[in-house]
This record gives C-alpha cells, sequence and structure tokens, in this order.
C-alpha cells in the first residue's frame, strides 16, 4: 500500500508538471513519476475530487489556481524543503486549528496537510492563513475549512498584512502555528525581510499555543531586518538535514526541540 507521504509528493509532483503545461496525460505523467498508469489514474481522480484538476479523456487539464501561480509556488521546491514539510504536516493533530503564514516552504506544507488521509471526517481541519496562494488551494479541498484573513495584498509573496489582518488575529485562537522564517538563530530568533509581515507573522505566534518553524538550511544563522520572535517563542524547528550542526545545536540548547530531516 502506498504510505500517504509518498502519495502526497506525488500530487505535488504532478501538480507540479500540470502547471508547467497545462494538462498531462496518464502515460506521461506515469513516465515522468516512474509510477504505474494505474496509479496515475486514481492520483488523477484524486486531484479533481479535490477540484485541484479536471478530469479528461486520458489526463487531466488545470484549474485556474493551479496554472496561475508563479513558479515558485507551483511546486514542492526541492527535494529538502519537501522533507521538511512532510515532517512538519505530520505533527499536526486531528481537527487542529493551523495557522500558515505565506512562503514556498509554508505552501509544501499546506499541500502535505491536505494530502493527509487521516485528517479527513467529521472533525475537520481549520487552516487559518494570510496567504491568498494557499487559501486559493485550501478552499478548493472539501475535508477542510479554510479561513483567510483581511490586509493589503504583498504581490511578491502573496501575503496579507497591516491592521486588518491583525485586528482579525486578535480574534481568532490557533492550535498551531506554522511558521515559515526568512532567517531563524539562537541569538537572533524567527525574522523575515518586511516590518509589516513580521506584525502578522508575530500575532499569529502570540494566538497559538504550539509554534513550529519550518525552514531549509540556508535560512540558519543569518539575519534579516525584522524579528517575528525570539528564539523562546518557538517550540520545535523543523529543517532540511544539511543544517550547520552547530547552529541548530544552539537553537537545542536554548530550549526549541529541533527535527534535522
Amino acid at each position: 500500500m502506498t504510505a500517504p507521504a509518498d502519495r502526497s509528493q506525488r500530487w505535488n509532483r504532478l501538480l507540479e508538471l500540470l502547471a508547467e503545461g497545462g494538462r498531462l496525460s496518464v502515460e506521461e505523467a506515469a513516465e515522468r513519476l516512474a509510477v504505474s498508469p494505474a496509479t496515475i489514474r486514481r492520483d488523477f481522480t484524486a486531484l479533481a475530487d479535490q477540484q485541484l484538476a479536471t478530469r479528461t479523456h486520458g489526463g487531466i487539464v488545470a484549474t485556474a489556481v493551479a496554472y496561475d501561480l508563479p513558479a515558485r509556488y507551483r511546486g514542492a521546491g526541492g527535494e529538502a524543503k519537501q522533507r521538511v514539510a512532510e515532517f512538519a504536516a505530520g505533527l499536526v493533530r486531528r481537527a487542529e486549528v493551523v495557522g500558515l503564514n505565506g512562503g514556498t516552504t509554508t505552501t509544501a506544507v499546506a499541500r502535505a496537510l491536505a494530502g493527509r488521509p487521516d485528517l479527513t471526517g467529521p472533525d475537520e481541519l481549520t487552516i487559518v492563513t494570510n496567504a491568498l496562494n494557499i487559501a486559493g488551494e485550501m478552499v478548493l479541498r472539501p475535508h477542510l475549512r479554510t479561513i483567510c484573513l483581511g490586509g493589503m495584498a504583498r504581490r511578491e509573496s502573496y501575503e496579507l498584512h497591516g491592521p486588518l489582518a491583525e485586528l482579525a488575529l486578535a480574534e481568532l485562537r490557533l492550535d498551531t502555528v506554522i511558521l515559515g522564517v526568512g532567517a531563524i538563530s539562537a541569538t537572533a530568533g524567527a525574522q523575515c525581510r518586511h516590518l509589516d509581515e513580521a506584525g502578522v507573522n508575530a500575532e499569529m505566534v502570540r494566538r497559538a499555543d504550539r509554534v513550529i518553524a519550518v525552514a531549509t538550511a540556508d535560512k540558519l544563522d543569518r539575519t534579516l531586518l525584522a524579528r517575528i520572535c525570539p528564539i523562546e517563542a518557538i517550540d520545535t524547528l523543523v529543517m532540511d538535514a544539511a543544517a550547520d550542526p552547530v547552529a541548530a545545536a544552539a537553537i537545542r540548547e536554548a530550549g526549541v526541540e529541533v527535527h534535522l530531516v
């Protein structure tokens, strides 16, 4: 039987291929992913059921959501980022309220969450996000409840920011925040490039019972303009195994549970 993580990775790769050309045949997908045509047909049906693609004779065509996204958001963003996303998604429990800020890593986490069959059922998972691209994908998943925060949209990241977003967050309670960061270190905490994004991200952290930071190894021990929160506000860091062991150890010593995957 195919593991849920394998299926989720395959679906993300299919969406990436679909976004590149707008349509995909069973034969092409089976060859590109090195799996059987029967597996691809089941995957195509699942993607169509979730309204992420439209089934055609012998293949699928892209929905507007999948086709219109810039390239950096279409796929999982590389094997390391996908490993981080799958592991972080596996830490989420049934029926949680999960906050996601914008970025390619959190987008990959959102897709991994949507691909977990054990999260379906009457106790639905709730996604709260300020990222338009994540909300646009997740709202098509019938087994998820999606809440999109208001605010001014940043073109570069699809993130909504400003007082409207922060005001909406003030009325919400989050079980877990999956926090994408531009930089992270034991001394400077979690950081991003823009002050307005930092304000919304910081409010997400304040409203959450648990904070899971996700990042690839290149984000470790660097410095950016705006601090989101001190390292003590983060419960768990999920990062790929290429992370510098000394810098990762310093974060562990600050009381953060660190997973290198």
